[in-house]
């Protein structure tokens, strides 16, 4: 059977790699977007992360193509649909597999752990620990954390405990917010997509949607307190000597109203069962998508306009 090209690009969801953006938060933070040689460094990570992300959404669907084909948007996937067949779809998986932790290799021996790692957490999580609760969030989360690390250290980055409680806080509310928008789904549809959602109760996971969202917004509040950067730029200078509430060492707390909306605006979609794919909400979602460009351009604008980045 000829496969077309189209259905194996689709098996490899490509609209998923915006995750691995992720990956170059280390670059941002610590001052050296513009450095050429770091900037291919974290490219090179990006493109790892993006074939090992892969082949563990190869191998998922075939796990889950039964249920995926009940699901008014799952089932027009590659497997699902028929048009790939699953040993040519799991043969697919482990080829990319394999071809991440090579090119891994060649990025260091830490690098490699991380993506080994990464690609056993997902390997348990189609096996099985998808189908119990609470332990199903931890490792979504999980993925998202190792993404953002995944960066730092194939640039030799530091990044600050303050980070760590951020990543770690927003990668939590991202993850139980999806289980929310799909017990959405069944609660609307009586369809079964995922075991675990059995064990969940709607106000459960609207207290993790809660908790997580307003420590994801507090722990970036405390991060731009602690490690925002020294400014040298005269307008900084201006308003630090106009009002000591300008002061030129927190300017990073500039961006904590764009973070705030931004959680606030996906915290509604969330409640509206629209955060079962976050890839797509990041690249349609006007508002969201409006945030995300105005806490980016901030965020250059303060690390590099007449800033000293001592390293977060």
């Amino acid at each position: 059977m000829a496969y077309l090209p189209i259905e194996i690009i689709k098996l490899t969801r490509p609209i998923h790699w915006i995750k691995n953006l992720s990956v170059f938060a280390a670059l941002l933070f610590s001052g050296s977007l513009l450095d050429r040689n770091l900037f291919v460094f974290s490219f090179y990570a990006f493109i790892v992360f993006s074939i090992a992300a892969s082949a563990t959404y190869v191998f998922n669907d075939v796990l889950d193509a039964k249920n995926d084909k009940l699901h008014p948007t799952k089932k027009n996937r590659p497997v699902a649909a028929n048009t790939v067949s699953p040993t040519v779809a799991t043969s697919i998986a482990a080829i990319l597999a394999f071809l991440s932790l090579f090119m891994a290799n060649r990025a260091g021996d830490l690098f490699f752990a991380l993506i080994l790692g990464y690609l056993f957490l997902q390997l348990i999580y189609s096996l099985g620990i998808k189908n119990i609760a609470v332990a199903d969030i931890l490792i979504i989360a999980s993925g998202f954390i190792i993404r953002v690390y995944a960066g730092a250290v194939v640039i030799d980055a530091h990044l600050s405990v303050w980070f760590l409680l951020c990543v770690v806080s927003t990668a939590l509310f991202l993850a139980s917010g999806k289980r929310r928008a799909e017990l959405n789904f069944v609660k609307a549809t009586k369809l079964e997509t995922r075991k675990s959602l059995n064990h969940y109760q709607k106000e459960l996971l609207n207290s993790y949607v809660t908790m997580f969202g307003n420590a994801s917004w507090m722990s970036w509040a405390l991060f731009t307190f602690f490690e925002s950067p020294k400014a040298s730029l005269p307008i900084w200078l201006l308003l630090a000597e106009i009002s000591r509430t300008t002061t030129i060492n927190k300017l990073l707390m500039i961006t904590i109203p764009i973070v705030i909306f931004g959680i606030m605006r996906y915290q509604k979609l969330i409640f509206e069962g629209r955060s079962e794919a976050p890839e797509k909400l990041l690249l349609t979602d006007v508002s969201l998508v409006a945030s995300v460009i105005l806490w980016t351009l901030a965020m250059i604008f303060i690390l590099y306009t007449g800033v000293s980045v001592a390293g977060v």
